[in-house]
């Protein structure tokens, strides 16, 4: 009886949207708070219940394991494209862990969430780092922001793409632009005026040899002179970013970059009536040079169980895992051919299945005709012929295997890493071209 007014408060005092019940006991104790649905046995709620309407919900299944409630899940799982891709929010933990022990613990951490969270998912990432009190998340532009500020993030966002047209989206938003150019910023003191808004916090981007964007050395007296005793902005940080930082052949590079940064930045901080927050460290860069933390760094790609190195790599976890499955198996004969443009020739008897994931997924073309290989029940697939739009096949002979069997796509194996060695590209495309087709499913102990 104490337990049931335990729930019943925690549900009232957690502002819960809906509340399902299976099980007459359970009923009787909750039936009249509002927003409740009862059902008396699980199969009469995989009978009656329609998972098409939650949208956009986070649905927590309890209950005794004699309520067979993993039948729930596996209904609610259900989906009209079977392929999934898989997110590990322990992995993304652990990562963010690992980065953070290189740091002194003072160190602030700006997390990159942009492309829609290195194509695993911005709001469900940014959240589960909010909860982790990181100190600043970073997107590309303005419209990732503003996703996540509708979505109910309150952790301070810096833009680091913003565009002059987004400046006012940007302030309604509470986002916070990189500023890279003389322009930039007198648009943006343009409309600072305009609103009659004072200390509004931007971040100086500076170009020590990536030269992509931000100020050049012959730049800053100017940048200065425009900052000096301007109460419209508040530079909030002065940044920039390595170009090389994964490879220590460039270490006298990386080392200049760190002297231009250094000089720049003392130039600036003259002008200004508080010292800001320096960050030039990206994920390589915690790896490799955590001597030169400064005040914050940037984690990007290794938040999301990348590393540059087989060092590092070994220390992170695997966060996303591609999966999908057998829609057809058939006998090919020689001489018959597998996809476009007989690609593959068949010279003996093979079995071919067909899975449902293409190139319009997010697959590249370059991993087809033999070059790449799925796992199916932990046995190597080799893809035959040319990778289709929505499909491809792959070679089951000496695999015992049947229509509907899971097919991993990368994961543990094979690596996103490996996938780009062979095609030659690197993990962060293939990772970010993920079409928002495939459904996530995120994950935690």
């Amino acid at each position: 009886e104490s337990l049931y007014t335990q729930v019943k408060q925690l549900l009232c005092q957690h502002n819960i949207d809906r509340i399902i019940t299976i099980g007459s006991t359970i009923a009787k104790h909750l039936n009249d708070l509002p927003n409740v649905i009862s059902f008396t046995t699980t199969q009469e709620f995989l009978k009656q219940f329609n998972t098409q309407s939650f949208q956009n919900e986070t649905l927590l299944v309890k209950g005794a394991r004699g309520f067979n409630f993993n039948e729930i899940v596996v209904l609610l799982e259900e989906k009209n494209h079977e392929t999934i891709l898989e997110i590990n929010l322990d992995a993304i933990s652990h990562n963010l862990n690992f980065y953070k022990s290189k740091l002194k613990p003072e160190t602030k951490i700006m997390v990159m969430v942009k492309a829609f969270g290195y194509g695993n998912g911005g709001f469900e990432i940014a959240k589960l780092l909010e909860h982790h009190k990181v100190n600043y998340l970073g997107v590309a532009f303005a419209d990732e922001g503003i996703e996540l500020r509708k979505a109910g993030i309150t952790t301070p966002i810096m833009v680091l793409n913003p565009e002059n047209s987004s400046f006012r989206a940007m302030i309604a938003y509470h986002l916070e632009p990189e500023i890279f150019s003389i322009m930039g910023l007198q648009a943006f003191l343009k409309i600072a005026q305009q609103q009659n808004i004072s200390q509004y916090p931007v971040h100086i981007k500076l170009d020590t040899g990536m030269h992509r964007l931000g100020f050049e050395t012959h730049q800053i007296s100017e940048l200065c002179g425009i900052l000096n005793n301007n109460n419209f902005v508040r530079v909030v940080s002065v940044f920039s970013h390595l170009a090389a930082s994964d490879n220590k052949d460039f270490d006298n590079f990386t080392q200049l970059q760190f002297e231009r940064f250094n000089a720049m930045f003392v130039q600036i901080n003259k002008v200004l009536s508080m010292q800001p927050i320096r960050h030039i460290l990206n994920t390589s860069g915690i790896f490799n040079y955590s001597e030169r933390q400064m005040e914050m760094v940037r984690l990007g790609i290794g938040l999301y169980g990348i590393g540059n190195s087989e060092q590092e790599c070994q220390v992170l976890e695997n966060v996303s895992t591609l999966k999908t499955i057998i829609s057809q198996i058939r006998d090919v004969a020689p001489q018959e051919s597998i996809g476009y443009s007989r690609k593959f020739l068949v010279t003996k008897n093979i079995r071919v299945a067909t899975i449902p994931i293409g190139y319009a997924d997010g697959i590249r073309r370059a991993w087809g005709n033999e070059k790449g290989f799925v796992i199916i029940n932990s046995q190597k697939a080799t893809i035959l012929g040319s990778i289709c739009m929505d499909m491809m096949m792959v070679d089951v002979t000496n695999i015992t295997c049947k229509t509907g069997d899971e097919v991993i796509i990368f994961g543990i194996n094979p690596k996103i890493t490996e996938m780009a060695n062979v095609i030659g590209t690197i993990p962060y495309e293939i990772l970010t071209g993920i079409s928002q087709r495939v459904k996530r499913i995120f994950y935690k102990s």
